[in-house]
């Protein structure tokens, strides 16, 4: 499938969602990242006014398990993630971040994704990790 198919397929794919909420858009993919974006505004600031870390949490994990969704090997996956962790390195209070997550680990039933949050400018707001559970759905 072609690089802007899947794009607009993965983009369609969420109806009702956080994703849609968070204004999460998949933006780049290649054989082995996803990159999303997140505009941030001030309904996703903490009080002081920067990106609140859960709405970073948010879209890392949305696009590390699309990306295990993607790139998994399993007929019809169910995907899951079962932890998550990270650092916040740099505050943002506008803009847009992106989310590019690269597999450490891509297994068959579970998987470790590496995702950088950066801003538009490159530096990086936050490093995260995320490991995902893949299943045969039912």
């Amino acid at each position: 499938m072609e690089k802007e198919q899947l794009l607009k397929m993965m983009n369609g794919s969420e109806k009702e969602s956080l994703m849609r909420t968070l204004e999460i858009d998949f933006v780049d993919v290649g054989d082995d990242f996803l990159v999303a974006r997140m505009p941030v505004t001030p309904k996703l600031h903490q009080p002081d006014g920067v990106l609140h870390g859960g709405a970073t949490f948010a879209l890392a994990e949305s696009v590390g398990s699309a990306a295990a969704y993607l790139f998994n090997k399993t007929k019809n996956p169910m995907v899951r993630g079962i932890e998550m962790s990270g650092n916040h390195l740099k505050g943002i209070s506008e803009g847009f971040v992106y989310a590019k997550a690269i597999a450490i680990h891509n297994g068959r039933t579970t998987q470790i994704w590496e995702i950088k949050v950066t801003n538009e400018a490159g530096d990086l707001i936050s490093s995260c990790k995320l490991t995902t559970l893949t299943l045969p759905k039912k």
